[in-house]
């Protein structure tokens, strides 16, 4: 049982596939709208969202952080992109640009107070939270944007498709694909990979820890500010609770997608497909007519299951190379 354990951690991305494929067919028995191609979109379009979100957090979580202030990075991303389209100070290409720039600069604000302040990661993330969000409310002023304040066919993008699958989705496969070939393709990725295995060896073998863990909060303030504009695009109406609650889908789709809230280990592949299997789960609940405290209480229960497989997967690997130390 305990090498079973350790063989499905190890292959967390297809662990996932396989449940998603399971509970696909048990929903689509009980529902079968389920699988329509209208419904499968909508899932796919949010999903996309919330696994660019993923992907970004996942590179913090593999250096032994966290990044607590994404969900307000994107509701601030959101409505500052929204509002300027309101107001004709920008036009659509430049405002969505504005927008992701925004997002790597609190992204980079993240990073300055945990690398060169020295502030815990959970902490420091914690209180930005609090004061981005409270940036967005003294922005909106109680208002809100409504589509018809955007411009014309701007919010079309949310429906357009090729070959069938939603724009979005292709978007959130493409930044998928180049993060992960620059996480196991690149120098840097290695590195990445060493300050959250063993931060003191990886010092001690002359990388600069500080340098890596600044770049991937910078990097997932950006993804962030990608997440935020596609949130402004396909909600339309955008106020200053836009993606309130959002980071627990999203640290949940980072550990239940295998990366290792311990860090080190772990793939953005993985946390994207977490973001899909969290959107079937959302959306079954919905078609089922079940309550959605089980989403909330859903959310929590993957994000302890998966933090207590990685420990144990960790003790085994720890207990069976002491094992061939001792031989």
């Amino acid at each position: 049982m305990g090498r079973l354990v350790t063989a499905i951690g190890r292959q967390r991305e297809l662990s996932l596939v396989l449940v998603m494929v399971v509970l696909g067919g048990f929903v689509a028995t009980q529902a079968p709208q389920f699988l329509s191609a209208s419904n499968l979109k909508q899932v796919a379009v949010l999903a996309a969202i919330i696994a660019i979100a993923a992907v970004g957090e996942a590179l913090v979580v593999i250096t032994r952080n966290v990044d607590l202030s994404v969900e307000s990075t994107i509701g601030l991303v959101a409505f500052v992109v929204a509002n300027v389209l309101r107001i004709h100070a920008l036009s659509a290409p430049a405002a969505v640009a504005f927008g992701i720039g925004l997002g790597l600069l609190l992204g980079i604000i993240n990073g300055a107070i945990v690398t060169v302040l020295r502030v815990p990661a959970i902490v420091a993330t914690l209180g930005t939270l609090s004061i981005y969000r409270g940036v967005d409310f003294l922005l909106a002023g109680g208002h809100q944007v409504t589509v018809g304040d955007l411009p014309d066919g701007y919010t079309d993008w949310a429906t357009a498709t090729v070959l069938g699958v939603p724009d979005f989705v292709w978007l959130a496969a493409i930044v998928v694909v180049v993060t992960g070939i620059g996480l196991h393709q690149t120098r840097f990725g290695r590195q990445v990979y060493a300050v959250g295995s063993n931060p003191d060896a990886a010092a001690v073998a002359g990388l600069r820890n500080r340098v890596v863990v600044f770049t991937v909060f910078a990097l997932c303030g950006l993804l962030a500010g990608v997440a935020g504009v596609l949130w402004g695009i396909e909600f339309g109406s955008i106020n200053a609770t836009a993606a309130n609650g959002v980071v627990l889908q999203v640290v949940a789709a980072v550990v239940v997608g295998g990366v290792a809230i311990f860090g080190g280990s772990g793939s953005v592949v993985g946390a994207a497909l977490g973001a899909v299997f969290l959107g079937f789960i959302s959306n079954a609940l919905t078609l089922l007519n079940l309550s959605q405290f089980w989403l909330e209480a859903i959310y929590g229960a993957v994000i302890l299951a998966a933090v207590a497989a990685d420990a144990v997967i960790v003790r085994r690997i720890q207990a069976s190379l002491a094992e061939q130390r001792a031989r």
